[in-house]
């Protein structure tokens, strides 16, 4: 389990680099959001990291879920507010996102989080 979110980390940069190739506008305005977007305001990061966790729980969105566990645990986040964020997205995405929960366990484990 650790071992393909470790390699999805390591591939997302490649991949994302060879996409800003063939659209280089829509990466550097997508990505340029985000970092707009994610930047402490009435919500600090870690909050609004736990937001797209849960967002991405609900989807569901695997990469998604990668991504925003990593940054939401290096916003300070907790391996326990990390699960709650993705229980809470139960509530609005049903099974689909209760299955995916064990995405977010296998990021928390490849980051060491327990």
């Amino acid at each position: 389990m650790q071992k393909e979110v470790q390699t999805f980390f390591k591939d997302f940069m490649k991949a994302n680099q060879k996409i800003a190739r063939y659209i280089p506008e829509t990466a550097k305005f997508f990505l340029g959001l985000h970092e707009k977007t994610i930047q402490p305001g009435a919500l600090d990061k870690k909050q609004k990291e736990l937001i797209a966790l849960g967002i991405a729980v609900a989807k569901p969105c695997t990469p998604c879920i990668y991504l925003h566990t990593q940054q939401a645990a290096e916003a300070g986040a907790t391996a326990k507010e990390i699960m709650e964020a993705a229980g809470v997205a139960v509530v609005m995405g049903g099974g689909p996102a209760f299955t995916h929960i064990q995405e977010v366990l296998k990021a928390l484990e490849a980051l060491g989080l327990k």
